[in-house]
């Protein structure tokens, strides 16, 4: 089979050598890998054949920056790995069509809704797809309102900020929990925090608040469908309990069947016409239902694990996009994953360098 070359942005994130080893591990095809992050540090390099510093994705000449990048690469194939970034590249398709390069990414109006959780729960509800209860936030006393609304203080509430990505403007408010209980039980990257100190930090705004949107607690495990779509009818689906997470990214799953949660899934793909790797995030409630949370038109920082149970989804999507026939696959539920840290090192000036007895 031919060989190509794709673009991933993000490459320098915890989770890009897991999805690297989806592309390069195909068993059919040699894959080059072109890598574009904002991150100075020089290990980023050295997970991809070939590394570009870029400026930040919401930075006006980002597209035009990646666009150069494909063009001077031959890049048969572009990955956008940040929700803010499927925004704005959804909008230029045809301008990568040009130049060769076919954009893996679901169409504007769908991205636009997908990656807002109000405007998503709002499509949702109006089609009859159940959401979490939730309170729309421009104000403070929208917050103070919409805390009551979903029953606080008697129930923890959670506060998103509405186009938020990777735990990024996420905090819960559980009346159970004061400042010093906080400080003493809960570890420095929870998401814990008190009433009235959220009520400060939304005091400390200098101009309008950005949107956001309460919505009930869920104090289950998350659960995420994982799955490749095509123009709204799903193609292949996996789900996968996250038993332990960090900052949104899950450091212990086991990949495990959800009926509902895939059924759901499905009709919120037909809904949307969504398209390609798609990634649904769910909370089981107290009952152990899965109830969705959100929605990410991309691949997510998991899929290496549905992959080593047997549905690699994102090489699958480079076989989509390039019009090849697609495989009938049999999924090993009960695969584990166990996230454990690697390292790599560099010296001063950045090159790569492994741990050995130094001797003059």
């Amino acid at each position: 089979m031919k060989d190509i070359t794709i673009l991933m942005s993000a490459s320098g994130s915890p989770s890009m050598p897991g999805m690297i080893d989806c592309l390069k591990k195909n068993g059919e095809r040699n894959i080059r890998v072109i890598g574009i992050d904002m991150s100075e540090e020089p290990s980023a390099q050295y997970l991809v054949d070939k590394f570009y510093k870029v400026p930040a994705a919401t930075c006006e000449e980002y597209i035009d920056i990646v666009l150069d990048i494909c063009k001077k690469e031959c890049v048969d194939i572009y990955f956008p790995n940040i929700s803010a970034e499927v925004t704005a590249v959804s909008k230029r398709k045809e301008e990568f069509q040009k130049i060769g390069t076919i954009i893996s990414a679901s169409e504007q109006k769908a991205v636009e809704v997908a990656n807002n959780k109000l405007s998503l729960y709002n499509f949702l509800k109006s089609k009859g797809i159940k959401v979490p209860r939730f309170y729309g936030v421009n104000s403070i006393e929208d917050f103070e309102e919409g805390c009551k609304y979903l029953g606080y203080p008697d129930v923890p509430v959670c506060l998103k900020i509405v186009d938020g990505s990777g735990s990024r403007g996420v905090r819960i408010i559980d009346s159970k929990r004061n400042r010093y209980q906080i400080f003493v039980n809960e570890k420095p990257n929870s998401f814990f925090v008190a009433y009235e100190d959220m009520i400060s930090i939304l005091k400390e705004a200098n101009e309008e608040l950005h949107e956001m949107l309460l919505v009930e607690y869920l104090p289950g495990n998350e659960y995420t469908v994982d799955l490749l779509a095509d123009h709204g009818k799903v193609q292949y689906i996996a789900g996968r309990e996250n038993i332990v997470s960090l900052m949104s990214i899950a450091q212990e799953s086991i990949v495990e069947k959800d009926e509902k949660a895939y059924k759901m899934s499905s009709d919120i793909v037909a809904a949307l016409k969504l398209d390609g790797n798609i990634g649904f995030d769910f909370m089981r409630d107290k009952n152990g239902n899965a109830i969705l949370m959100d929605l990410n038109p991309r691949i997510t920082a998991t899929v290496s694990v549905i992959a080593a149970a047997g549905l690699n989804l994102p090489y699958l999507r480079v076989k989509q996009l390039l019009k090849e026939m697609l495989p009938k696959v049999e999924i090993k539920y009960g695969t584990r994953l166990k996230r454990r840290y690697s390292e790599i090192y560099t010296d001063i000036n950045g090159n790569k360098i492994e741990i050995g007895m130094q001797t003059k």
